[in-house]
């Protein structure tokens, strides 16, 4: 049963006299699970911003990690916190291997679902969740934030109106430098295929991925490459995505931890025109000559959330259902499939 919040006037007493206009919200509460530097940065504070949700509990094995969010229960069971508190919704920011059997468990005691990118560890345990969500009619969706970047809304519209002639080719670059000599590192498990499930090719490339399909559509063929050129370690250091969409569009995504000089790049060639989203995380959307600014939500994730939420009570359209988040882990499958005599020697 939801939650009710809301204040009910009482009338004043007299014939003819109706009753006066009242208040009344529905408050999803919400179970996160994980509270690490996302959830901490971006989710928990989404939430609590959000104003159809509530708080109402964390999952996580360092509960100390929850001393700043008073008044919020703390489990470290996720069976016991399923049965114990009541929970509308879940969001998963726990490690990627656990992405699939944290959801499937939430899904199945009747919770709707949003999961951190990317879907989970490989493209079956993906179909996995997205199958269990139909079976127990629950929602849900990954958290591909771009997907509500105003600019790419806009270079959508744009395309669809022609304003680039017709998009042949697209690219998207992200480089950087690893940071795990960071005192504040605390995200070592990235670099545990175990854990993590792949290096850039999972950490970054999968919402370059869903840019991409949220501009084009479900991709027809994709392949890729993966190497250590600077780096060795278990997970590789970079990774280059090809990718083939409806009309011939063709489509590259690079993404490494081997550059000093870091990049955030998008474009769009059509037949008749370019358009640049440099950088793709800012504010600016060019055509030619005419450029526009179209920053977004300085919470990132807050989108996301308050989607999630009218989804549930108002039945919105999820920005990135199940089905659609599967379109990436195809193509992050394809690019394994087509390394693994190299992922089996890293």
């Amino acid at each position: 049963m939801l939650l009710y919040e809301g204040e009910f006037p009482v009338p004043k007493p007299g014939p003819g006299n109706p009753p006066g206009p009242f208040t009344l919200r529905v408050m999803i509460r919400w179970l996160v699970i994980g509270i690490g530097d996302i959830a901490r940065r971006r989710i928990i504070p989404a939430i609590l911003a959000e104003s159809r949700s509530r708080l109402q509990a964390f999952l996580t094995r360092d509960p100390q990690k929850a001393a700043p969010y008073p008044g919020v229960e703390v489990f470290t069971n996720l069976e016991v916190a399923l049965l114990t508190t009541p929970i509308d919704a879940v969001y998963v920011a726990s490690p990627v291997f656990l992405h699939a059997p944290q959801t499937i468990a939430c899904l199945k005691a009747g919770k709707h679902v949003l999961c951190e990118k990317p879907t989970a560890m490989n493209l079956a345990d993906a179909q996995s969740m997205v199958s269990v969500a139909r079976a127990h009619q629950r929602l849900f969706s990954v958290a591909y934030y771009r997907r509500f970047f105003p600019k790419l809304i806009r270079a959508r519209q744009l395309i669809a109106e022609g304003a680039i002639g017709q998009p042949v080719f697209a690219e998207a670059n992200c480089h950087g430098w690893l940071k795990n000599d960071d005192p504040n590192w605390t995200r070592n498990w990235l670099f545990d295929p175990a854990m993590a499930g792949g290096g850039p090719l999972y950490d970054i490339a999968c919402h370059r991925i869903d840019a991409l399909n949220f501009l084009f559509g479900e991709p027809h063929r994709s392949t890729g490459f993966l190497s250590n050129a600077s780096h060795s370690m278990a997970v590789e250091d970079a990774a280059t995505v090809l990718i083939q969409y409806e009309r011939g569009v063709h489509a590259t995504v690079d993404v490494r931890w081997n550059s000093h000089v870091e990049r955030d790049q998008f474009r769009v060639i059509g037949t008749d025109g370019e358009m640049i989203l440099d950088p793709l995380s800012g504010p600016m959307l060019r055509v030619g000559d005419v450029e526009e600014s179209l920053p977004r939500h300085f919470n990132a994730h807050y989108p996301c959330i308050e989607n999630f939420v009218s989804a549930i009570l108002d039945g919105a359209p999820l920005a990135c259902t199940g089905d659609e988040a599967l379109w990436t882990d195809r193509v992050t499958q394809s690019v394994l499939h087509a390394n693994q005599p190299q992922i089996s020697s890293l």
